[in-house]
């Protein structure tokens, strides 16, 4: 028996930037279904961000959650009676949406700001390439080289 396909479900691009990365993020950045809070922090940020680097927001976006994206991860695989952390690549998805929960788990880890603030200063650090976000993604990886000599128990 053949399963049937599942039709991966894509938000629709934001209106103000048309972009459906920043309306996932918008999603991400939401608690309680409250997306009309969601977006007012996002554009928010967004709009810091163009007033602190004199560039378009939406590049700048873009290239930090390139920046925090990972490339590898370890996942826990057990033979016989241990447990091995196998280290195996990300895919496209997980990728953009693990940068994006990274990103905002440090702007709400910071203290004193408004969320607004908060998520420019950590998307602009992000931006530069440093940052909790990216310190994130390098233990990651650094977790994944540690654990090359397991790879061969990736499927």
């Amino acid at each position: 028996m053949s399963r049937s396909s599942y039709k991966k479900h894509s938000p629709e691009p934001d209106p103000v930037y048309h972009d459906v990365v920043v309306s996932k993020f918008v999603n991400q950045v939401m608690e309680k279904g409250k997306k009309n809070l969601a977006r007012t922090i996002v554009y928010g940020a967004l709009e810091v961000l163009k007033q602190q680097t004199k560039q378009d927001p939406l590049e700048v976006f873009h290239k930090a959650i390139e920046n925090v994206a990972p490339l590898l991860e370890v996942r826990s695989k057990r033979v016989g009676g241990a447990t091995y952390q196998v280290p195996v690549e990300v895919q496209g998805d997980r990728r953009m949406s693990l940068a994006m929960r990274w990103i905002i788990g440090a702007a709400v880890a910071k203290k004193k700001k408004q969320m607004q603030q908060k998520l420019a200063e950590e998307l602009l650090l992000a931006f530069k390439n440093e940052g909790s976000a990216v310190k994130k993604r390098e233990d990651v990886h650094r977790m994944a080289e540690a654990n090359r000599a397991f790879a061969h128990l990736a499927r």
